[in-house]
């Protein structure tokens, strides 16, 4: 007879099992095709009750990790190495990789902000105008405007009323705001040159939006990304004839 355990115990014993299965699976002790131990072998080994080692089978087939045949028992798979994600390997250490950050930031925020223009709410101006504010606090106030910046850019975003805009920019964000130190500047600052236009240009992207033309708004994103882009091309060249 199986032995009797609360529901709560022969979950956390199923997960420890299938724990130690998937390691074995997934280090090469089983190969594709090979046949794991028994239903009462695993019951034997880790004193638990068939109900246990079902449970944990179950975890491990819904991981596309084994197959249960029907009167031969459970075999290994092919493990499937983890896919690489989207922007796992972004950097912002090296030159070319921001300039291809910017580039492809230059396409998806020209028409977040036309988008933005077109559709805003009034209370999405509001907080765009709060964002762009606290930037010109931060300047006056000698502040890092990084956190800022990435804020008003983000609340561009929530103004298309395209929840896929913030998305995007959340999955980017480690790399969004250009960083000093590929400028000699030192760590965690931004560019030497990058706030001398900032509030300025903000300010043409933010008029545009409020007024709902979507065509200036999409020339002024434009413009304001164009100039960092190019700031970083020329620091590319440097660097590279310095060579």
């Amino acid at each position: 007879m199986d032995a009797v355990q609360t529901p709560e115990r022969g979950a956390s014993l199923a997960t420890k099992i299938s724990t130690a299965l998937r390691r074995d699976l997934v280090g090469g002790v089983f190969r594709p095709g090979d046949r794991l131990p028994s239903e009462s072998a695993l019951t034997r080994e880790y004193s638990v009750s068939r109900t246990v080692v079902r449970e944990a089978i179950a975890i491990l087939r819904a991981d596309g990790l084994v197959e249960a045949r029907k009167g031969a028992g459970v075999f290994a798979l092919q493990v499937q190495h983890e896919k690489d994600e989207p922007f796992k390997d972004l950097t912002t250490e090296r030159i070319s990789s921001v300039i291809e950050l910017l580039e492809l930031r230059t396409v998806f925020e020209v028409e977040s902000a036309g988008l933005a223009a077109s559709r805003r709410s009034a209370a999405q101006i509001e907080s765009i105008l709060d964002a762009h504010n606290t930037i010109g606090l931060c300047l006056a106030e000698g502040k890092s405007t990084r956190d800022a910046d990435f804020d008003l850019h983000f609340k561009i975003a929530e103004a298309t009323q395209n929840r896929r805009f913030p998305e995007f920019l959340r999955l980017i964000r480690s790399g969004i705001i250009p960083r000093g130190e590929l400028q000699g500047a030192e760590p965690g600052s931004r560019p030497k040159d990058y706030n001398l236009h900032l509030q300025e240009e903000h300010g043409r992207i933010v008029d545009a939006i409020i007024e709902g033309d979507a065509e200036a708004a999409r020339e002024q994103m434009r413009i304001h990304l164009r100039g960092s882009l190019e700031r970083y091309k020329v620091l590319l060249r440097s660097k590279t004839t310095s060579v």
